[in-house]
């Protein structure tokens, strides 16, 4: 798998990030997935589809998994890595989502926006890049 670069994001109300506009949440109890729901809806951002990833969804591409209906997996725990990503949102969008999970102080997760190279991955092989990526992250600002 090839290794991922960071890019600066900014906070454009225009421009996009690549992909179909959705939100891939993976990880998420049952009961967790109606206050992030909620917190959408806080922050006028419910017209964004939402797909909960469960663990049928592990061995799909991210591309795959993200055009599942809207609602898919809902009211059902994901035993997946904790782990939300974006597609086809405007950078403000991103921004305000992490910003208001954050003030919510729900629990830490990962975050990746789509990319053409990740939409072909298996989810499973995201999310593990992800928590590769946040213990190296995490070991060099020790």
């Amino acid at each position: 798998m090839p290794s991922a670069r960071f890019s600066k994001i900014g906070a454009d109300a225009k421009k996009r990030l690549y992909g179909p506009r959705g939100l891939l949440v993976c990880g998420y109890a049952a009961a967790e997935q109606q206050p992030f729901l909620d917190m959408l809806v806080r922050f006028s951002l419910a017209d964004i589809p939402v797909v909960f990833a469960t663990a049928a969804e592990m061995d799909h591409t991210v591309g795959e998994a993200l055009t599942l209906p809207a609602g898919h997996g809902q009211d059902a725990d994901s035993p997946l890595p904790r782990a939300v990503v974006l597609s086809g949102v405007t950078e403000k969008e991103l921004s305000t989502i992490m910003a208001a999970w954050k003030h919510l102080g729900l629990p830490r997760q990962n975050w990746a926006s789509l990319t053409p190279t990740s939409e072909g991955w298996p989810l499973v092989d995201l999310l593990t890049e992800l928590d590769m990526e946040r213990v190296a992250l995490s070991s060099r600002t020790k």
